[in-house]
């Protein structure tokens, strides 16, 4: 994990970029102009994913000139889930805002965000791109169905999964460990432990430069993320429960079938290999697949506890201890 900086400002805003030279100084003009009518000390957390253009360059001059400005280089292309949890580490703010690189998400949102997150409490306010600019056919049709899929799987009541722009309480968003191109389901993985999450209308703007990084390529990828998700949110302290039924649903298949043969050749002296090859075959692999699903489940049981056991990792968040001397709040 990276080291954080002593100082410890109100907001940190992190903005991944990969190849975005076109919007880097337009951007950095319009945060810092809305983060200086916050009236809150803010740092920028601006991550290179390993851009190959001028990004790089423009970054670090800005860097140079103002020290509210932290760049973080990787070094290679990771992908934008890496590049956030890399700003995510740094970030030592108390709020940590998200957003892309790319101009569509119009900074000016931000003090309406930052408001909604004050008045409700809540650990997460969530961007929702409620007018889409973009193509019909190849982004916004599919976009609906992956987010109607996500909501349905995750059971977060959201309209917009996709999009970055987000505001995070602090703790919550350091709790949370990104994988592969999880970014996507942060506000599923954070209500594992209990956060509270507002969705925000906000602003989708045209991209005036560059193109963009998605295509529907993505689609698998993100079909892939939500068994994960789903698995991780109802069955990771659980495992056996979602590979039992399966398992002995095969072994009681398998069962039976070998039941029926040993029927046929008991009573009816039927040839069983001649007559009911297939069949035998395929309950043999019922009952094995069956054994192996269970024992899938049992050793999914172990490793559950060894995650939450060795690091000390309760299976649980508080959120208020109350006693006659003390009051203290855990928000998760």
């Amino acid at each position: 994990m990276l080291e954080e900086p002593a100082s410890h400002p109100k907001y940190s805003v992190v903005v991944p970029f990969h190849n975005e030279q076109a919007s880097v100084r337009e951007l950095y003009r319009k945060l810092s102009s809305v983060m200086a009518g916050c009236g809150e000390p803010a740092e920028f957390i601006f991550v290179d994913d390993h851009s190959t253009d001028g990004t790089p360059h423009l970054l670090a001059q800005l860097a140079k000139d103002d020290p509210q400005i932290v760049v973080i280089r990787l070094k290679r292309n990771y992908g934008q889930t890496v590049a956030l949890e890399a700003g995510f580490d740094y970030a030592s703010g108390e709020v940590i805002i998200s957003m892309d690189g790319d101009l569509q998400h119009d900074p000016d949102d931000i003090p309406t965000m930052l408001s909604t997150f004050e008045e409700s409490g809540c650990d997460i306010v969530s961007g929702w791109r409620k007018n889409r600019v973009d193509n019909v056919l190849l982004r916004r049709v599919p976009s609906r169905i992956a987010n109607w899929l996500m909501s349905k799987l995750s059971g977060i009541d959201i309209h917009d999964f996709g999009t970055t722009f987000k505001v995070y309480r602090r703790e919550t968003i350091k709790q949370i460990r990104l994988y592969g191109e999880m970014h996507r389901f942060i506000p599923a993985l954070a209500s594992w432990s209990g956060a509270t999450i507002v969705e925000v209308p906000i602003r989708n703007t045209v991209r005036s430069t560059g193109r963009s990084h998605y295509g529907l390529s993505r689609i698998i990828r993100v079909l892939f993320d939500l068994l994960t998700i789903r698995f991780l949110l109802k069955y990771v302290t659980r495992p056996l429960h979602f590979f039992g039924p399966l398992g002995l649903a095969g072994i009681l298949a398998g069962l039976g079938i070998a039941s029926w043969l040993l029927v046929q050749k008991a009573i009816y002296d039927t040839d069983v290999f001649d007559q009911h090859g297939p069949l035998m075959i395929l309950g043999v692999v019922l009952f094995l697949a069956g054994l192996q699903l269970i024992s899938s489940g049992l050793v999914g049981e172990l490793m559950s506890r060894t995650y939450f056991e060795s690091q000390g990792k309760p299976v649980y968040a508080v959120e208020k201890i109350i006693t006659s001397k003390k009051v203290s709040r855990t928000r998760a």
